[in-house]
């Protein structure tokens, strides 16, 4: 795969599965925009990509706030010249039963893990339609899928991005735009970490890794390398599609 004179934005590039995208986007000649609600994260992640000779750019960023998703796009316009790549990368999550979940906790949720992405896609979408070129990755997750205990209004949002990207992709063909979804099952992540602490959490993480057929969790660059394929020409026929990257989690 080679994305030598892409431009890819990332968000939630700050660390985790976001920052491995960056370096392995990175690695295959993009340019890359890391945006993150932690700037220091993401200043740090292109302090790695620069060590490689990679051309990139730290974005602090709350996707949350449609003013600054579009300075977002607007910026890495006017550093790199195009935005050929967008992976919306960026979320959050708590494990907590639904009936224990303050209705804060909802709001905050949809923001980060389904409005976040809609801002980014539509602010993204006018620079790529004019070109009539562009490759939209959204990171959901096998929740969305089959849903997750403790998981509630994430499964939720993670299932709307699912069919939001079915949807993106069907209006975007006509622009030759591809847009595809990329389900992560649990991943060893700093987030997860924090999800997971204690003793509880340590059994949490155990009964996960029974879970998947292949007995260990999946590291960012697992996801990494399946979001290069489709932000890359080599997948120029495939969009609207739903990969699981779980290790066999689930299989369908």
């Amino acid at each position: 795969m080679n994305l030598k004179d892409k431009v890819a934005l990332i968000t939630g590039a700050g660390g985790g599965i976001g920052r491995g995208i960056a370096l392995k986007l990175g690695s295959l000649g993009a340019r890359v925009a890391a945006a993150d609600i932690k700037e220091e994260g993401a200043r740090e992640t292109v302090l790695l990509l620069e060590k490689t000779g990679t051309q990139a750019l730290a974005l602090g960023t709350d996707i949350t706030d449609r003013t600054q998703v579009q300075a977002m796009i607007q910026t890495t316009l006017n550093r790199f010249g195009q935005l050929d790549i967008l992976v919306n990368n960026a979320g959050w999550d708590i494990l907590e039963p639904f009936m224990k979940n303050h209705p804060d906790y909802w709001e905050k949720i949809i923001a980060i893990n389904l409005k976040g992405p809609i801002f980014c896609t539509r602010a993204a979408l006018d620079p790529m339609v004019e070109r009539k070129y562009g490759k939209i990755v959204n990171i959901s997750s096998d929740a969305g899928r089959v849903g997750s205990s403790g998981e509630a209004v994430y499964s939720a949002c993670k299932g709307g991005i699912i069919a939001f990207t079915k949807t993106i992709a069907r209006e975007m063909a006509r622009h030759q735009i591809n847009v595809n979804c990329v389900c992560p099952g649990p991943t060893d992540t700093p987030l997860l970490a924090e999800l997971t602490r204690g003793e509880t959490g340590r059994k949490i993480i155990e009964a996960m890794i029974h879970a998947v057929p292949f007995r260990r969790l999946a590291k960012p660059e697992d996801i990494a390398g399946a979001v290069a394929f489709l932000a890359s020409d080599e997948a120029g026929f495939i969009t609207g599609q739903t990969l699981s990257v779980s290790g066999g989690l689930t299989m369908c």
